[in-house]
């Protein structure tokens, strides 16, 4: 049952339990070939010959493409930061796409590919951020380098720690492999895939094959999961391209699990070492924090990594360095919390230490060095309700129970310890465009080129929507996913609701205004929409509004905010370690969609225990390979490892990000997270793990 306090159930949900929505690899066409990819065996070099002899013969094999016979890109042409598929022989990675095999179906276009015989000429490879720390350099357009007031001032605080925090590589393992079925008509391409930038998407087609904007159409109507990866036009997708335009055929590529480590980007593994001080009553003097991450040879990717730690606490001493280190690996990419997951769980847990060294509870730490408005930028917060979640958090935890001195309490057998963290995530918003209709039938049909990647976004506008105009929810209709729709910005960031859902509030309160005009009572309430159609004789009434950014967001710093409480237990013996108990508050402004908005809540917190107790790439440096490149050998949280998770909101309206007072809270949710897990783990056990995960060897 829907009621206005819970809000509404997804308006796609029958849908995709009864398995009748479309995804990028179910669309049948007439004369659909399958594509399958050829990856790299070796990290880098040179490819000296292929050999597929044995494919062309086998049955059902349409094409053998690669290098040696692609035709000319035009867009290809200059720029040297991506790979460019099919368009010479370099070798920039273990798993590169390198040919692809087209067949009558998918299970002979797979056995064709294990044919194909490389050979190449190997160069010395790295693939160890280790290896490459000798060997820095500063990003580009980053900002990398921060500093207010005294560097290194924490040296000479009366109580200081240092400390260095690792994280691992992170792979975007979504349920949906990534795919594409692309079909050409001439110098037209349709396309259907998972992108969570469907117009950048469309651009980067464009670009690719030098089209205008009306021969490229790409479809993306739902998402099983992208995380961040969903946004570029991936090397397998521009061979899906290549392919679909050599043989005149519809084709479908979809990669497997296993290039799913190396071709759809991964969250970049980071060594952060950070240096803090305080007075001896808990006041912090200075922060320093240096970090590095890897990128790719051939291109950069940089998502710093330490500007949270510019603006969390009220520090006046603070300086920061970010850097960069190229391997012989893929292009990292943004994954759910970029930036902000990384750098948190290191500066989380060097709050944690501190308070420790200081005798005092880490919360009370926290809220003693609370910034009341942005120290980076010297601005107001938009709107800040972090105290709110300590209070409401913390109470509903059952956080005063908390020991302060770690390792004392067991239950059952099991060490018991208790864990805070903030996470924090910047509340942003892009121009976006929204047409509206609602004809006599009485359907309003909103349409915007948004995608919907899992978190339910044509749910929330439709709610939006239902706060405006005044006719049932079931008559309102959300249409996205094709960029022949009024464009929008990519699904990222925290900014889907603030920036396509003002669209809608924009455009449905015009068709109103637009209603009333009709009228003639401008300005008035709920217009009775069925007998002015009637009275005009009109099928339909039509309004298209663009949206633009944050009004005076120069003027004011946004972000939304999440406190984790964590209750974990540690077996003494095994060092097994169980999230029994996770209490999350949050502060994302309205909570426009309750039901929608504490699942995502819920998803971040699984993702959270994935992230400290078990998920990590591993790599054979010897070879650049993953070795667990697969979902039986790379670990995260199952039914099994996850308790009930309570979600709390403040539900506050933030006045400055939008007319619907919504922050944003598909990110901060992993923010965190997994600090919250390792402070409790050092509660319960008196052990700290500053590097993930924390596997049962790092504490027996």
């Amino acid at each position: 049952m829907n009621t206005p306090k819970e809000g509404i159930t997804r308006v796609d949900g029958r849908l995709k339990v009864t398995g009748s929505i479309r995804y990028a690899a179910e669309y049948p066409f007439p004369g659909l070939v399958y594509g399958a990819v050829v990856s790299s065996t070796i990290a880098k070099g040179t490819i000296t010959g292929i050999d597929s002899k044995a494919t062309e013969s086998a049955p059902g094999v349409v094409a053998v493409i690669s290098h040696l016979n692609a035709p000319k890109i035009p867009g290809y042409e200059g720029g040297e930061h991506e790979i460019k598929t099919f368009n010479d022989s370099k070798i920039y990675f273990n798993g590169q796409p390198i040919a692809l095999v087209i067949a009558d179906t998918f299970e002979r276009a797979k056995f064709a590919a294990s044919l194909v015989k490389v050979q190449y000429s190997k160069e010395q490879h790295q693939t160890n951020i280790d290896a490459g720390l000798q060997n820095t350099f500063k990003p580009w357009g980053d900002g990398s380098d921060y500093l207010r007031g005294e560097a290194n001032a924490y040296q000479n605080a009366p109580v200081k720690i240092e400390a260095e925090y690792r994280t691992p590589i992170h792979v975007h393992n979504a349920m949906e492999p990534f795919a594409m079925t692309a079909k050409w008509d001439g110098d037209k391409v349709t396309v259907y895939t998972k992108s969570q930038y469907i117009k950048g998407m469309q651009r980067e087609i464009m670009g690719m094959f030098k089209l205008p904007e009306e021969h490229v159409t790409v479809n993306s109507k739902v998402i099983g999961g992208a995380f961040g990866s969903g946004s570029p036009l991936w090397p397998y997708a521009k061979a899906a391209l290549i392919g679909a335009k050599m043989i005149g055929k519809p084709l479908k590529v979809v990669i497997d699990r296993g290039q799913m480590f190396t071709m759809v980007g991964y969250r970049s593994p980071a060594i952060q070492k950070l240096g803090m001080g305080a007075t001896a009553d808990g006041k912090l003097t200075g922060i320093t924090h240096i970090a590095t991450g890897e990128t790719a040879t051939y291109q950069q990717f940089a998502e710093g990594i330490t500007s949270t730690t510019n603006i969390l606490y009220d520090c006046p001493n603070v300086n920061t360095q970010y850097r960069l280190t190229r391997l012989d690996m893929s292009v990292p990419t943004y994954t759910r919390g970029p930036g902000e997951t990384t750098v948190v769980f290191a500066l989380e847990s060097a709050v944690d230490e501190l308070a420790n060294a200081l005798n005092m509870n880490p919360l009370e730490f926290r809220k003693k060095n609370y910034s009341e408005k942005d120290p980076e930028q010297s601005l107001p917060w938009s709107s800040k309700y972090l105290k709110e979640c300590y209070e409401i958090g913390a109470t509903h935890f059952g956080w005063d129970k908390r020991n302060q001195k770690p390792g004392l309490v067991m239950k059952d057998g099991w060490l018991v310890g208790y864990g805070v963290s903030n996470g924090v995530y910047g509340a942003g918003r892009a121009p976006c465009t929204a047409k509206a209709r609602l004809s006599a039938d009485g359907i309003l049909l909103i349409q915007s080129s948004t995608s919907d990647m899992g978190p339910g976004t044509a749910t929330v506008m439709v709610k939006i929507a239902s706060d405006i105009i005044n006719i049932p929810v079931e008559n309102i209709k959300f249409e996205l996913g094709n960029s022949s729709l009024p464009a929008a910005p990519g699904e990222y960031g925290s900014m889907t609701t603030s920036s396509v859902g003002s669209a809608v509030y924009e455009v449905c309160t015009a068709l109103n205004e637009k209603f009333n005009q009709l009228d003639g009572k401008s300005g008035a309430g709920d217009p009775d929409y069925a007998r002015i159609l009637k009275e005009h004789n009109l099928p339909f009434v039509e309004v298209t509004h663009k949206s633009g950014g944050t009004p005076n967001a120069d003027k004011y710093s946004s972000h939304a905010y999440c406190v984790h409480f964590v209750e974990v237990n540690v077996h003494p013996t095994l060092g097994t370690v169980k999230v029994t108990r996770v209490v999350a508050a949050l502060d994302g402004g309205k909570i426009l969609n309750p039901i929608t908005a504490r699942s995502q809540v819920i998803g971040g917190a699984v993702w959270g225990i994935s992230m400290a107790l078990m998920e990590g790439g591993v790599l054979d440096h010897r070879y650049g390979k993953y070795v667990n490149n697969n979902l039986a050998d790379y670990h995260f949280a199952s039914n099994a490892d996850v308790p009930q998770i309570e979600v709390l909101f403040v539900d506050k309206p933030d006045p400055v990000t939008n007319a619907m007072g919504s922050k944003g809270i598909g990110e901060v949710t992993i923010v965190g997270f997994a600090a919250a897990v390792a402070n409790a783990v050092f509660n319960a056990t008196g052990k700290r793990v500053r590097d993930l995960p924390i596997t049962p060897d790092k504490l027996v």
